[in-house]
């Protein structure tokens, strides 16, 4: 799994990005906002990478920042939401708004998105509501909290042999009982039930 590219920045389009690091040209697809994050930077970049292998293609995502990856991850672990939609719903939406319609229960703002239907919001908001929380700082930033530190610890136990049905129910127990747990603190504290 790549975490992220840095090198030059060959091309860039509303759509996609290619960036040259090692001798390779490498074409990235990213959403609006890390476009407009990318215009009129000079022409070194650093994007954070989710890879998509499939039969036949390797994909590559790319984000401005991991918080926008995070919800990109989250997104794409909602029955019936690919990787374009999400992109499609990242490029309509900031983060901000995103994790603020999920957090509200504000179907209506995803419908808003294009090929995102009433059922498919729903679905979102019931999904993510748990993993999206609201920080109350002075301007009601909302943050994706314990999302990526749950779906890395659920990735880990997986690669050490456990099912995921068997192991998402404690991971959700751990998480709600300690929301800034680390990932290793997850894991352990997993291990330590039995799961």
């Amino acid at each position: 799994m790549y975490d992220f590219i840095e090198g030059q920045l060959i091309e860039l389009t509303p759509i996609s990005a290619t960036v040259q690091t090692g001798g390779f040209g490498y074409l990235i697809h990213i959403s609006l906002n890390t476009y407009t994050e990318l215009q009129g930077k000079d022409k070194l970049c650093k994007l954070f990478l989710h890879q998509v292998v499939r039969e036949d293609a390797q994909l590559f995502y790319g984000f401005s920042d991991k918080q926008e990856r995070s919800l990109f991850r989250l997104l794409i672990s909602v029955s019936g939401v690919g990787a374009g939609t999400a992109r499609m719903i990242l490029s309509s939406l900031t983060g901000a708004e995103l994790q603020k319609a999920i957090a509200e229960a504000n179907a209506n703002t995803l419908k808003n998105v294009k090929g995102i239907g009433l059922k498919t919001a729903q679905r979102i908001i019931v999904d993510l509501k748990d993993k999206i929380g609201m920080a109350t700082t002075g301007d009601a930033q909302f943050l994706a909290v314990a999302g990526s530190s749950k779906q890395e610890a659920l990735s880990a136990l997986m690669n050490l042999g456990f099912t995921k049905a068997s192991v998402e129910k404690t991971l959700d127990k751990i998480v709600a009982a300690k929301p800034s747990a680390s990932v290793e603190e997850i894991i352990k504290e997993a291990l330590k039930s039995g799961i």
